[in-house]
């Protein structure tokens, strides 16, 4: 067992000013522990709660005049256990930095402390009729710093891009103490390196950061979605790429296996056919949402779809999409007590049916309910496996697999985790991406962070 780091020293030297915004408390630790993944909790040893950049620079400072880890935390609705504090120290939780600083309409742009959630940003814009939104969505409603940390991605990526996309700046506390401001609110620039880049991805372990400047969408004035299922994935993912090559301006694209509608069918009693089925959304004017479903109806006839289904209306559209929204914990729900092994590759589109073809090999015999679904529209897509708490063979069962799926997309040109990030249990995987060039990010972790306190052991 790591032992664990003397943080008295730090207490004493925040504990005048922050009063009780810091905790010590066990069950204020455990709360913070784990994010909702398989990984294993380890609380820190303190939990403070910072309203401002200045008082996060207090606690940067204080932990390295200590050498004592500090691990920042968002909403812990993360999957690789980025938040786990494996060797103790004080967790920086940005939740009550909440404040929404600035909108600028007309620019489509906003600033953010980092604990805004992305869905408390979105009721403000609408109830200030803005006409303008923040499209990231990764399904829970996360923390906007927390997206930027771990550069997340979701359903909507095909039409709205990433965190990456979406990041115009962002003000990050060092581990040295200082302040960074990585640009302006400008949508282009070439002045130096490019430090928005390097922090967005960064888990925490570069910087915490304190404050995001975001690029926003129009609302779209009219929204259709749609639903088929197909006789076999092979069939549903060719109908997926040329609806792609054929300019179709889809804003989601979603692949449910026969596996995972059986599971949100019992989960959520729903009634849909237990087939391969794609779910898409359509972002734009009435006439053209229209357009777009009728051309996707086509393509996908062409295929072998089947019961295409279409609506505008939003009741009806939130009930086409059920499926999709709760198949995360449709398929805990096969297993009771059962948690979550995630994978999260992503390759090229055109060989997308060569990656879940491989994928689907993987997954004979597995002894573990094993649904597969994924964000098709980008080439990414995910296997969860409810595994059982503390189950070692189970565990490495599920590892081997979720290897060989990684080394398959490698093979076809595309990435170990294409918006989960790599956390505590993709470390491996990213040496077998990036090869030597773990080296240069070494070297910038030693140069930015030479006592390694900003949340060790996650990335490298």
């Amino acid at each position: 067992m790591t032992e664990m780091p003397d943080i008295n020293d730090v207490l004493g030297t925040l504990a005048d000013h922050f009063g009780d915004r810091i905790s010590t408390s066990e069950s204020d630790c455990r709360e913070h522990a784990a994010d909702v993944s398989h990984h294993e909790p380890c609380p820190p040893q303190a939990v403070c709660w910072p309203l401002t950049t200045d008082e996060v620079v207090m606690a940067v400072d204080a932990c390295r005049r200590h050498r004592v880890p500090l691990i920042p935390f968002g909403t812990g609705t993360a999957v690789e256990g980025g938040v786990v504090a494996v060797t103790g120290g004080l967790c920086v939780d940005t939740s009550r930095m909440d404040r929404i600083i600035s909108v600028h309409p007309r620019d489509m742009d906003a600033t953010v402390q980092a604990g805004v959630t992305r869905e408390q940003l979105n009721r403000h814009l609408s109830d200030s009729n803005t006409s303008v939104f923040f499209p990231v969505d990764p399904g829970a409603d996360a923390s906007l710093g927390g997206m930027a940390a771990t550069s997340a991605s979701g359903s909507n990526a095909v039409r709205y891009g990433t965190m990456r996309d979406r990041v115009l700046s962002v003000e990050a506390v060092m581990a040295d103490g200082s302040v960074v401001r990585t640009a302006g609110r400008a949508r282009k620039t070439v002045t130096g390196y490019d430090l928005t880049a390097l922090l967005v991805g960064s888990e925490g372990t570069l910087g915490v950061i304190t404050e995001v400047t975001l690029r926003l969408a129009p609302v779209p004035e009219a929204i259709s979605s749609a639903v088929c299922g197909f006789d076999t994935i092979e069939h549903a993912v060719e109908a997926v790429i040329d609806c792609l090559v054929a300019g179709i301006p889809l804003a989601r694209m979603e692949l449910l296996d026969e596996v995972q509608i059986e599971a949100v069918n019992r989960y959520s009693g729903l009634g849909n056919a237990v087939q391969p089925t794609v779910f898409f959304e359509f972002h734009g004017s009435a006439a053209s949402v229209v357009e777009q479903s009728s051309a996707v109806e086509m393509i996908t006839a062409g295929h072998g779809g089947s019961d295409f289904r279409w609506a505008t209306d939003e009741a009806e559209r939130n009930r086409l999409w059920q499926a999709r929204h709760d198949g995360y914990y449709a398929t805990l729900g096969l297993r009771e007590g059962s948690t979550g092994y995630v994978t999260d590759v992503c390759v090229p589109v055109t060989a997308l049916a060569e990656a879940i073809a491989r994928t689907r090999r993987e997954l004979e015999g597995c002894s573990v309910p094993s649904p597969l679904f994924g964000h098709v529209g980008d080439g990414n897509f995910h296997v969860v496996f409810p595994i059982r708490p503390g189950d070692a063979n189970e565990l490495a069962e599920v590892q081997k697999i979720s290897d060989r799926i990684a080394e398959h997309a490698l093979e076809l040109g595309g990435t170990t985790s294409g918006e989960h990030g790599i956390g505590l249990g993709k470390r491996h995987l990213l040496e077998r991406e990036h090869g030597p060039g773990v080296a240069v990010m070494r070297a910038i972790k030693d140069a930015l962070d030479p006592l390694r306190i900003m949340n060790p052991g996650k990335v490298l």
